[in-house]
């Protein structure tokens, strides 16, 4: 599954490139990979300075669809270089394959994420950085508080 993923996205970037490429250390639309839960990264300018992103995680039991609305503002001194933070929400599907008693089968975990971090877009080449913190809590479903970083690399279209 990793793997057709993995050759979807990367079809996906190589017709991308055919159409524009964003040189600059601006860009509009951004596609990826997010390091840590791994997980699809699609991030998108609707303003100069707010951006939405969606990310899909996949595992062996179950998958997770997040959606993260981000404020940016740039960095004196640092071109290309914007710090991010903004609330978010998820939904995931998860079955009972990873032997935890506590949690029943097949369900829907649904919840409220936040994000902060720093975006980096290289200037003259269509890649984009970013390394963030994202806090997570379920309402509905198993309920856990979890906070994890991740690390995102994406390929940026203008």
């Amino acid at each position: 599954m990793k793997k057709l993923l993995s050759v979807l996205l990367f079809g996906i970037i190589l017709s991308f490139n055919a159409n524009a490429q964003a040189l600059g250390t601006d860009y509009r639309t951004a596609l990826g990979f997010k390091f840590y839960p791994g997980s699809l990264s699609v991030k998108h300018f609707v303003q100069d300075n707010a951006a939405i992103e969606g990310l899909a995680s996949f595992w062996n039991y179950g998958f997770r669809v997040t959606g993260l609305y981000e404020f940016h503002g740039d960095i004196s001194g640092a071109p290309g270089l914007k710090w991010y933070a903004g609330p978010g929400a998820h939904i995931a599907f998860y079955n009972n394959k990873w032997g935890r008693r506590y949690i029943d089968e097949d369900k829907v975990a649904i919840g409220i994420d936040g994000v902060i971090g720093l975006d980096y877009k290289f200037n003259g080449a269509p890649i984009n950085l970013s390394i963030d913190f994202q806090p997570s809590f379920n309402i509905i479903g198993y309920s856990y508080f979890y906070g994890w970083g991740g690390f995102g690399i994406r390929y940026t279209l203008k």
